[in-house]
């Protein structure tokens, strides 16, 4: 396993496996299995309404709790100070953790502002090793950035090979601020697991697409979270390490960058409504 130095000095695996999508019933098998696999960096949230079963697949393997970084996010549910406060309390319960090893702001809507007072007073107190946001663009991350006094140590960003986020990640390295990747598979959107030169490079390093894919961003200093809820994807996916992608062909890669979102923009008012009303009907706590 490869680590990043987050921007407090604490570590994090550059690979890890992510459960969104993962309903509770399967999840505690899954990530189970990943553990048993070598995984110890976990991504869940409070919208994936899986904490509680993370907490149970971490606590069965008998392995020590500081062996595992674990990630949960705030709900735009629970923005603003006290909703914030009372929401991570809530989730450390779920999780049978005394802390999380990071905490982020899931969505840049609703009072953020707020949510993320909160999450520096959670840092101070020890209930929080290093806290951040997702899915903050280059204008509200910087706004934000630039009124708070804990700067964010990680965004996670929708980042594969069709959306490469240079310039965000530019940004980011400004503020000392490191780019975490969700989706670096873009679901199989644009024919990504046929993709020619992905199919040219599996075939020239004898990997899967998926591993280059991988590589390919862990080359590239962006932490990855995979997910799988089969076994032998999960092993797939971990063995990402033996081999390193030419500089020649990074630069193949790199020229499959379409600048733009494979799934939604944040700058559309359609998808801002629909993410404040998603699993509105029922407050998250």
């Amino acid at each position: 396993m490869d680590y990043i130095k987050l921007n407090n000095g604490i570590e994090m695996p550059i690979l890890g496996f992510g459960v969104y999508q993962i309903s509770p019933k399967d999840c505690v098998k899954a990530v189970s299995e990943a553990i048993e696999v070598g995984y110890r960096s976990i991504d869940t949230a409070q919208a994936y309404y899986n904490e509680e079963e993370v907490g149970k697949a971490v606590k069965a393997s008998h392995i020590d709790r500081d062996k595992f970084f674990i990630t949960t996010k705030i709900w735009v549910s629970n923005a603003g100070y006290d909703r914030a406060k009372k929401s991570v309390e809530e989730s450390l319960k779920k999780l049978q953790m005394d802390y999380v090893d990071l905490l982020l702001i899931h969505q840049p809507f609703g009072d953020y502002y707020g949510s993320y007072r909160a999450m520096e007073e959670i840092y101070k107190a020890g209930n929080a090793k290093a806290i951040g946001v997702s899915n903050f663009y280059p204008d509200r991350f910087v706004d934000l950035v630039e009124h708070v006094e804990v700067k964010p140590a990680v965004n996670q960003v929708e980042t594969h090979i069709f959306n490469q986020q240079k310039i965000a990640q530019q940004i980011m390295h400004e503020y000392g601020t490191q780019i975490e990747s969700w989706g670096p598979f873009a679901e199989g959107k644009n024919n990504f697991f046929t993709n020619e030169t992905l199919v040219s490079l599996s075939h020239k390093y004898n990997k899967t697409t998926a591993q280059i894919a991988l590589r390919f961003l862990i080359q590239k200093q962006v932490i990855v979270i995979p997910k799988s809820t089969h076994k032998e994807r999960m092993i797939e996916n971990f063995n990402v390490f033996a081999f390193n992608i030419s500089e020649e062909d990074l630069h193949s890669l790199e020229s499959l960058d379409q600048e733009k979102s494979l799934f939604f923009s944040h700058n559309d008012h359609e998808t801002v409504r629909f993410i404040l009303n998603y699993k509105k009907e029922h407050n998250l706590f």
